[in-house]
């Protein structure tokens, strides 16, 4: 008897605000999964320029509502851009996070980056 896959296969909604957005150079991850919507998050973060790619942080006190994209993925696509974004070597983790009207009831994922970004380019609501 084959085990229940139903719940491995579950799609999820994550938020892009990088180089996984439409005409950038990593979307092709996720060009077989349904674009939601451009969506921004509630003001708690900040996102920073680290050159290829941003970095997104947590920010309560002087966040800033930050611009992305919303996609519905497959639990497949999500460990594959654990991957893609670093998550086994400390890079970024992934966790939910808070977006405004109409998202703000949702569940929702994005990768946090997890290295000090003193020094870098505070990129205001969009990178790049």
């Amino acid at each position: 008897m084959k085990p229940n896959n139903e719940k491995s296969n579950i799609a999820s909604l994550i938020f892009v605000y990088g180089s996984l957005k439409r005409g950038f150079s990593l979307h092709h991850h996720l060009a077989d999964h349904t674009f939601i919507g451009t969506a921004q998050t509630l003001p708690l973060y900040r996102l920073f320029d680290c050159g290829e790619y941003p970095a997104l942080v947590d920010a309560a006190t002087d966040g800033q509502c930050v611009k992305g994209e919303v996609y519905r993925v497959s639990k497949a696509c999500q460990l594959q851009l654990d991957e893609v974004e670093g998550v086994d070597e400390g890079l970024y983790e992934r966790r939910e996070i808070r977006l405004a009207t109409p998202y703000e009831d949702a569940s929702v994922q994005a990768w946090f980056y997890l290295h000090p970004v003193a020094g870098l380019k505070d990129c205001g609501q969009e990178w790049p």
